[in-house]
């Protein structure tokens, strides 16, 4: 378990020359070993077909500084990034769409570019971990903890849309359809910066702390909550798009999804597009099954790219968004006019928790399947170093024009699976990214995917999503205390999440007075979004209900537990029917003696 050269006091080892470094670089470059090596490269591409007798030799694994290949980690590195894609640019091609933003074309397209360029970029600060100077504390992992956009976002921003058009902060036509609103969006992202200060301050808290304000107890539920929220969207765009047209109208622009004069658009539901979302599940399932190694890896991505290549098949492509898009773009092509919403500032508080646990545990797992140590004085230090990367990420993406950025845990499945947790695999997957990013013909591509093949990827991944806030539950005892705390909060966050305009009219307040209809309308939104609520519930009936002594955990069932008691009592049973059949013995001879015995009376035997 090689840690070094990250340590928590100073280096004492003799600094490396650059002469050296470029030695070595020359060398990877100019030889055999250090351009192909003697990996098995045939390992990533065997599939697993069935009545195929497979090698049980395993791949050698790389360690987080040993040397590898320059081909293998582009290779891995290239893998990394096509497992990091769909996760990418899932939450900005939602949010631009008609059930968010209502984005034009063009900026949509380079949100989705900024989003590929950002995360390369910011995954790179959680790869290389920086020294604060002159303290004892560092941003980032120094693992290959890569970041995407996140999927928290998406419940708060669509919720935060919603009431924005209905109290005319975003535009809507005459008919009452909603127009693009870039104002909303620069909103988000100016809030998502203010907040983000929160999780920056929360890392310089040592992690024993914070897992004690937030235990898996508080963040399983409002993960899951999270991804049960998200599957609606992605239903919805499965079936034909979210916006208008979901209502069906029998006439109008939304009479069919996406619009009128789309390629092959038809009616919200139509079989067509719940077919053409089941080509990509079908092939999610089909790649775990008989995929190889870097297929498994790679699963959503291979799914979204049959759905692609069934949809332009069958015509619902066109081709006018990726002639249109410019060849290259950069941050800041496009901006928005930042300003804060004060509605989503405590969903977004919410939001920001969920980050920061979701980064203690992703880099826990990324330790583990880097077979690092999972505690002492360094592995704090990359919890510590990890948690700030991840708010001090969260900062520079929004004023990146991107929303909050998230460690992707889906990269630990690759470490595992292709036994290199290696950080020059993990620069090579930012370089990819940053390549898919530039190149915006790329992005504009990905814009135009249709609906149906959109939602069912996203149906997927945001399952996961709801999977891995499951997996968070089953580490908690389920004891009397868990269990009503879970109860309580899963009850009102199933309820925001199912039915969630429930708390729309419960204030009826509609006066001139902007900072108290405000401040109501920050209250319905976080009572409107399930996973808020649920966070909040969690973390105050964990801090307020004490632990019970009846509360721990026997691993028995009632049975097992009872046995002692039974046993016990089918003694004192015995024992009476032993002292009653002594009285009876002693009668039956004393009636001998006296030469009689009563009719039909049967002597008991003992047996």
């Amino acid at each position: 378990m090689d840690d070094s050269p990250d340590r928590i006091g100073p280096d004492t080892t003799r600094k490396q020359k650059f002469a050296d470094k470029a030695k070595g670089l020359v060398r990877a470059f100019t030889t055999k070993e250090g351009l192909i090596g003697e990996y098995d490269y045939a390992f990533l591409f065997k599939p697993n077909l069935p009545f195929v007798k497979k090698a049980r030799r395993a791949a050698p694994f790389f360690g987080l500084n040993d040397r590898m290949p320059v081909l293998l980690a582009l290779l891995l590195g290239f893998q990394h990034a096509l497992s990091m894609l769909a996760g990418i640019i899932s939450p900005p091609i939602i949010i631009a769409g008609q059930g968010g933003a209502n984005l034009p074309a063009d900026q949509a397209q380079y949100l989705v570019s900024t989003s590929l360029i950002v995360c390369g970029i910011l995954s790179s600060i959680q790869i290389t971990r920086f020294h604060i100077h002159k303290t004892p504390y560092y941003i980032g992992t120094g693992l290959i903890s890569v970041v995407g956009t996140s999927f928290a976002i998406i419940p708060v921003a669509t919720g935060a849309f919603t009431q924005m058009y209905a109290t005319g902060f975003c535009p809507t036509d005459s008919n009452g359809n909603n127009l693009p609103c870039p104002e909303g969006y620069g909103a988000i992202l100016g809030t998502a910066c203010c907040c983000a200060l929160l999780e920056i301050l929360l890392s310089f808290t040592q992690p024993k702390y914070l897992k004690k304000i937030f235990p898996p107890l508080v963040t399983g539920p409002t993960v899951t909550l999270i991804g049960v929220s998200l599957i609606q969207s992605g239903f919805e765009d499965w079936a034909g798009g979210s916006g208008s047209c979901m209502e069906r109208p029998s006439s109008g622009l939304y009479s069919v999804c996406p619009e009128l004069g789309a390629p092959h658009a038809l009616p919200w539901g139509s079989a067509e597009y719940i077919g053409l979302g089941f080509t990509v599940f079908v092939t999610i399932i089909i790649m775990e099954r008989f995929g190889s190694p870097i297929m498994k890896s790679c699963a959503v991505v291979l799914g979204l790219l049959v759905g692609c290549i069934v949809a332009a098949a069958t015509g619902y492509f066109s081709p006018s968004g990726i002639d249109a898009a410019p060849a290259a773009s950069f941050i800041w092509v496009k901006t928005f006019p930042l300003s804060v919403y004060g509605p989503i500032v405590l969903p977004l508080l919410a939001v920001y928790i969920v980050l920061m646990m979701e980064a203690i545990g992703d880099i826990t797992a990324t330790c583990d399947v880097s077979r690092l140590e999972v505690e002492g004085k360094l592995f704090d230090s990359r919890i510590q170093g990890g948690v700030l990367a991840d708010g001090f990420n969260g900062l520079i993406a929004g004023l990146c024009t991107i929303t909050p950025m998230s460690t992707f845990a889906q990269n630990n499945g690759v470490i595992a699976l292709t036994r290199c947790a290696n950080r020059k695999a993990g620069y090579a997957a930012c370089f990819f990214l940053l390549i898919m990013g530039i190149f915006s013909k790329f992005a504009a591509a990905l814009v135009s995917i249709p609906s149906p093949v959109l939602g069912g990827m996203t149906t997927f991944l945001f399952s996961a999503v709801a999977v891995s806030g499951v997996r968070i539950i089953s580490t908690v005892p389920f004891t009397r205390r868990n269990r009503f705390i879970l109860t309580a909060s899963l009850a009102i966050g199933f309820g925001a999440t199912l039915l969630p305009n429930w708390f729309t009219y419960v204030f009826t307040y509609s006066g001139d007075n902007h900072a108290k209809q405000g401040f109501y309308n920050a209250i319905v939104l976080v009572l409107e979004t399930g996973f808020a609520v649920t966070a909040f519930i969690a973390i105050i009936l964990n801090l307020i209900l004490s632990e019970e002594i009846e509360d721990e955990v026997v691993g028995e069932t009632a049975n097992e537990a009872d046995a002692e008691d039974d046993k016990d009592e089918w003694r004192q049973i015995r024992a009476g029917h032993d002292a009653k059949d002594l009285e009876l013995g002693e009668s039956s001879a004393d009636g001998e003696k006296g030469g009689f015995r009563a009719e039909g009376e049967i002597t008991p035997t003992r047996t």
